[in-house]
Protein backbone atom coordinates (compact mmCIF):
# COMPACT_ATOMS: atom_id res chain seq x y z
CA UNK A 1 0.00 0.00 0.00
CA UNK A 2 1.67 2.83 -1.33
CA UNK A 3 -1.25 5.54 -1.00
CA UNK A 4 -3.50 7.11 1.80
CA UNK A 5 -5.22 4.57 4.07
CA UNK A 6 -8.93 4.70 5.34
CA UNK A 7 -8.84 4.79 9.49
CA UNK A 8 -11.55 3.44 11.24
CA UNK A 9 -12.00 6.97 12.24
CA UNK A 10 -13.01 7.95 8.44
CA UNK A 11 -9.82 10.00 7.85
CA UNK A 12 -7.62 9.16 5.05
CA UNK A 13 -3.88 9.12 6.35
CA UNK A 14 -0.57 8.72 4.74
CA UNK A 15 0.36 4.76 4.62
CA UNK A 16 3.28 4.93 7.44
CA UNK A 17 1.35 5.07 10.72
CA UNK A 18 -0.12 1.83 10.96
CA UNK A 19 -3.43 2.10 12.81
CA UNK A 20 -2.87 -0.29 15.58
CA UNK A 21 0.11 2.44 16.63
CA UNK A 22 -1.78 5.18 18.32
CA UNK A 23 1.65 6.94 18.68
CA UNK A 24 3.09 6.51 15.43
CA UNK A 25 -0.69 8.28 14.41
CA UNK A 26 -0.84 10.97 16.58
CA UNK A 27 2.77 11.78 15.55
CA UNK A 28 1.25 11.82 12.06
CA UNK A 29 -1.54 13.82 12.93
CA UNK A 30 0.22 16.67 15.27
CA UNK A 31 3.25 16.94 14.54
CA UNK A 32 4.88 15.75 11.23
CA UNK A 33 4.57 18.41 8.61
CA UNK A 34 3.72 21.16 11.31
CA UNK A 35 5.91 24.11 10.83
CA UNK A 36 7.96 24.65 13.60
CA UNK A 37 10.29 27.87 14.23
CA UNK A 38 11.65 27.43 17.40
CA UNK A 39 15.45 27.65 17.69
CA UNK A 40 15.85 24.80 19.94
CA UNK A 41 13.09 22.15 19.08
CA UNK A 42 14.45 22.28 15.52
CA UNK A 43 17.97 21.48 16.95
CA UNK A 44 16.67 18.20 19.26
CA UNK A 45 14.10 16.90 16.10
CA UNK A 46 17.73 17.49 13.53
CA UNK A 47 19.60 15.42 16.37
CA UNK A 48 16.56 12.88 16.57
CA UNK A 49 16.51 12.53 12.69
CA UNK A 50 20.47 11.65 12.84
CA UNK A 51 19.93 8.83 15.51
CA UNK A 52 17.24 7.49 13.43
CA UNK A 53 20.35 6.75 10.61
CA UNK A 54 19.80 3.34 9.62
CA UNK A 55 16.79 2.55 12.06
CA UNK A 56 12.89 3.22 11.64
CA UNK A 57 11.57 6.55 13.31
CA UNK A 58 9.40 4.81 15.27
CA UNK A 59 12.20 3.16 17.11
CA UNK A 60 12.87 7.08 17.93
CA UNK A 61 9.77 7.87 18.74
CA UNK A 62 9.39 5.04 21.05
CA UNK A 63 13.04 6.35 23.14
CA UNK A 64 11.87 9.60 22.68
CA UNK A 65 11.23 10.61 25.90
CA UNK A 66 14.20 9.09 27.23
CA UNK A 67 16.47 10.79 24.79
CA UNK A 68 15.43 13.84 26.27
CA UNK A 69 15.56 13.09 30.01
CA UNK A 70 19.56 11.44 29.35
CA UNK A 71 20.62 14.78 26.74
CA UNK A 72 18.99 17.25 29.35
CA UNK A 73 16.68 18.27 27.68
CA UNK A 74 18.18 19.03 24.28
CA UNK A 75 19.90 22.06 25.95
CA UNK A 76 22.48 22.63 23.61
CA UNK A 77 24.59 24.51 25.71
CA UNK A 78 24.30 21.68 27.87
CA UNK A 79 25.12 19.59 25.29
CA UNK A 80 27.79 21.20 24.13
CA UNK A 81 29.71 20.73 27.34
CA UNK A 82 29.49 16.97 27.52
CA UNK A 83 32.83 15.83 28.57
CA UNK A 84 33.98 11.69 27.95
CA UNK A 85 32.22 11.08 31.26
CA UNK A 86 29.47 11.90 30.56
CA UNK A 87 29.44 10.40 26.91
CA UNK A 88 30.72 7.30 28.36
CA UNK A 89 27.52 7.58 30.77
CA UNK A 90 25.49 7.69 27.84
CA UNK A 91 26.93 4.94 25.74
CA UNK A 92 25.33 2.54 29.17
CA UNK A 93 21.77 3.70 28.59
CA UNK A 94 19.49 1.41 27.37
CA UNK A 95 16.72 3.95 27.03
CA UNK A 96 18.37 5.85 23.99
CA UNK A 97 20.09 4.87 20.79
CA UNK A 98 23.78 3.57 22.07
CA UNK A 99 26.16 4.67 19.14
CA UNK A 100 29.57 6.42 19.80
CA UNK A 101 29.48 8.37 16.36
CA UNK A 102 25.98 9.73 17.17
CA UNK A 103 26.13 10.85 20.55
CA UNK A 104 29.42 12.84 19.25
CA UNK A 105 27.70 14.01 16.45
CA UNK A 106 24.66 15.18 18.82
CA UNK A 107 27.66 17.50 21.15
CA UNK A 108 29.32 18.50 17.90
CA UNK A 109 25.86 19.41 16.10
CA UNK A 110 25.31 21.40 19.83
CA UNK A 111 28.39 23.37 19.34
CA UNK A 112 27.64 24.47 15.87
CA UNK A 113 24.20 25.18 16.69
CA UNK A 114 25.54 28.39 19.66
CA UNK A 115 28.12 29.39 17.12
CA UNK A 116 25.14 29.97 14.66
CA UNK A 117 23.03 31.68 17.14
CA UNK A 118 26.08 33.86 18.39
CA UNK A 119 27.08 35.00 14.83
CA UNK A 120 23.42 34.64 13.14
CA UNK A 121 21.20 34.67 11.65
CA UNK A 122 19.61 32.09 14.37
CA UNK A 123 18.91 28.28 13.84
CA UNK A 124 15.32 29.00 12.77
CA UNK A 125 15.90 31.71 10.13
CA UNK A 126 19.11 29.81 8.75
CA UNK A 127 16.93 26.98 8.06
CA UNK A 128 14.32 28.37 7.03
CA UNK A 129 15.93 30.66 4.84
CA UNK A 130 16.44 27.40 2.40
CA UNK A 131 12.95 28.01 1.93
CA UNK A 132 12.29 31.83 1.98
CA UNK A 133 10.72 31.45 5.05
CA UNK A 134 7.39 29.50 3.29
CA UNK A 135 6.35 25.99 4.04
CA UNK A 136 6.91 24.28 0.65
CA UNK A 137 3.78 22.40 -0.29
CA UNK A 138 4.05 19.14 -2.34
CA UNK A 139 1.15 17.68 -4.25
CA UNK A 140 1.56 13.90 -3.97
CA UNK A 141 -0.72 10.88 -4.93
CA UNK A 142 1.09 8.12 -3.87
CA UNK A 143 4.35 7.42 -1.19
CA UNK A 144 6.89 6.18 -4.48
CA UNK A 145 6.62 10.23 -5.57
CA UNK A 146 7.99 11.28 -2.22
CA UNK A 147 11.78 11.24 -3.06
CA UNK A 148 14.70 10.61 -0.28
CA UNK A 149 16.19 13.72 -1.46
CA UNK A 150 16.11 16.91 -3.39
CA UNK A 151 18.76 19.74 -4.31
CA UNK A 152 16.94 21.72 -1.46
CA UNK A 153 18.07 18.96 0.92
CA UNK A 154 21.45 18.86 -0.74
CA UNK A 155 22.11 22.57 -0.19
CA UNK A 156 20.97 22.62 3.55
CA UNK A 157 23.10 19.57 4.24
CA UNK A 158 26.39 21.02 2.80
CA UNK A 159 26.13 24.20 4.46
CA UNK A 160 25.47 22.50 7.61
CA UNK A 161 28.13 19.88 7.12
CA UNK A 162 30.21 23.20 6.30
CA UNK A 163 28.76 24.82 9.92
CA UNK A 164 29.81 21.87 11.84
CA UNK A 165 26.87 19.63 12.16
CA UNK A 166 26.93 15.84 11.85
CA UNK A 167 24.63 13.06 10.76
CA UNK A 168 23.32 15.76 8.10
CA UNK A 169 23.48 13.85 4.90
CA UNK A 170 21.18 15.36 2.27
CA UNK A 171 18.83 12.13 3.33
CA UNK A 172 18.58 13.03 6.81
CA UNK A 173 18.00 16.50 5.97
CA UNK A 174 14.95 16.03 3.65
CA UNK A 175 13.60 13.65 6.44
CA UNK A 176 13.82 16.72 8.82
CA UNK A 177 12.46 19.31 6.57
CA UNK A 178 9.11 17.16 6.46
CA UNK A 179 8.89 16.81 9.92
CA UNK A 180 9.60 20.12 10.56
CA UNK A 181 7.16 21.45 7.88
CA UNK A 182 9.78 22.84 5.23
CA UNK A 183 8.18 20.78 3.05
CA UNK A 184 4.57 19.38 3.36
CA UNK A 185 4.57 16.29 2.28
CA UNK A 186 1.31 14.65 3.49
CA UNK A 187 0.02 12.45 -0.08
CA UNK A 188 -2.97 14.74 -0.81
CA UNK A 189 -5.79 13.05 -0.28
CA UNK A 190 -4.29 12.56 3.72
CA UNK A 191 -6.50 14.48 5.99
CA UNK A 192 -3.31 16.26 7.14
CA UNK A 193 -2.46 17.76 3.40
CA UNK A 194 -5.06 20.61 3.15
CA UNK A 195 -5.66 21.46 7.01
CA UNK A 196 -1.56 22.51 6.84
CA UNK A 197 -1.20 23.89 3.28
CA UNK A 198 -4.15 25.84 4.38
CA UNK A 199 -2.39 27.25 7.42
CA UNK A 200 1.09 27.35 5.05
CA UNK A 201 -0.94 30.12 2.75
CA UNK A 202 -1.93 32.09 6.26
CA UNK A 203 1.55 32.04 7.40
Amino acid sequence: MTGTVLHADGKHRCPWPKEDNPLYVAYHDDEWGVPDYDDRALYEKLVLDGFQAGLSWITILRKRDNFRRAFDGFNPEKIARYDARKKAKLMTDAGIVRNRLKVDGAVLSARAYLDVMEKGPGFSKFLWDFVGGTPQVNKFRDNTQVPAETDLSKKMSKELSARGFKFVGPTIVYAFTQAVGMVNDHLVKCHCHERLAKADKRK
